[in-house]
């Protein structure tokens, strides 16, 4: 077992692409790759005496696709799959839902608001995009060149997700599934997503986290241009204290990336303090007039590049929204339609 600030990690190294790993009794990990910076998800298996259950599937490309053909073909010992649960409405974890609910006969089980919201965003797939996105990040302070990238990009989120199925199964914080012959607590986290399902067993011990608990990166908090006033932030924070409430200090979290860990709540609380020091950051700075887009140094410390643009503007309004809803900073705009933030 590794440790490292105080989470320890029980299994030295994750298994290769497509290679399910018993950590628990009926709980597999299976990874698959990603086309990005970010470039892999931690997928779950879970087997019961008819079956196995899926939770998350990974984007649809067709190297996903070959790595779960190989899984079907292999791992399931002549089971048939009965039950997937996707956690959540980005690319990486819903993307291929639709295409094993129709090799497997299956029905999906999700979140509703999340259900509704991927549906939603994978109708934008092939429009322009619309005057309030581009109001939105023009008010960031985004250039026109940036602007230009953006309006060439939008629509691209349905490109990693396979037809969605026509209808679900509605879960809900509060209720429960059997999964590997155990029940497992749903618990919804919010402010990465709108309604992200959390998983707990208490007879394991295990909690799959999705992206709402990651053992070395903080997910995305954006504020999005369908809700520009939103304040996914105290969501998010608020999402964290009550995990460190409903989970034990000692379960074993399954998170959507890297490694599967111990000391939740010492990452729980991490997370908590790393936004409670960028929001001490965005106060100092903005002594003096700032824009979204003049803040970035103070909250990430890679460059901004285009293909992570609007999620380092989303991230920065998010905590921007949060001060301002707290009247800790005031928003005045230029005759350019940029707002600018100042501290009160």
């Amino acid at each position: 077992m590794t440790s490292t600030n105080a989470l320890q990690f029980p299994i030295s190294e994750a298994p290769p692409m497509g290679q399910p790993l018993a950590v628990a009794k009926g709980v597999y990990w299976l990874r698959m790759p990603l086309p990005f910076s970010l470039n892999h998800i931690n997928l779950w298996l879970l087997e019961d005496d008819v079956g196995w259950t899926i939770v998350d599937t990974g984007i649809n490309t067709s190297a996903c696709k070959e790595l779960w053909q190989q899984v079907f073909d292999n791992h399931l010992n002549n089971k048939p799959v009965h039950q997937l649960v996707v956690t959540h409405l980005h690319p990486d974890h819903v993307g291929l839902a639709g295409w094993i609910c129709e090799t497997w006969g299956l029905e999906l089980y999700m979140s509703r608001t999340d259900y509704m919201a991927c549906r939603v965003l994978m109708s934008d797939t092939g429009k322009p995009a619309p005057t309030a996105a581009i109001s939105f990040y023009q008010r960031a302070g985004v250039s026109n060149e940036q602007l230009a990238s953006y309006k060439a990009k939008f629509g691209g989120y349905g490109k990693g997700i396979y037809p969605m199925p026509e209808s679900y199964v509605r879960i809900q914080d509060g209720e429960s599934l059997s999964m590997a012959g155990q029940k497992w607590n749903i618990i919804v986290g919010r402010g990465h997503a709108p309604e992200h399902v959390c998983l707990m067993c208490p007879a394991l011990n295990v909690f799959i986290a999705g992206d709402q608990l990651l053992p070395s990166i903080s997910s995305n908090v954006s504020v999005w241009p369908t809700e520009p006033h939103s304040n996914p932030l105290k969501d998010w924070l608020d999402s964290c204290a009550m995990l460190q409430q409903c989970i034990p200090a000692d379960v074993l979290v399954l998170p959507s990336h890297g490694q599967v860990f111990f000391g939740a709540h010492q990452r729980l609380q991490r997370l908590i303090d790393g936004h409670e020091k960028s929001l001490v950051k965005l106060l100092d700075a903005c002594q003096q007039p700032q824009r979204n887009v003049d803040l970035f140094s103070q909250l990430f410390r890679r460059p901004i590049t285009d293909d992570v643009l609007t999620l380092a503007v989303g991230e920065t309004q998010a905590h921007l929204n949060y001060l301002v809803n707290k009247n800790k900073l005031q928003a005045s705009t230029d005759n350019m339609g940029a707002n600018w933030y100042q501290t009160i």
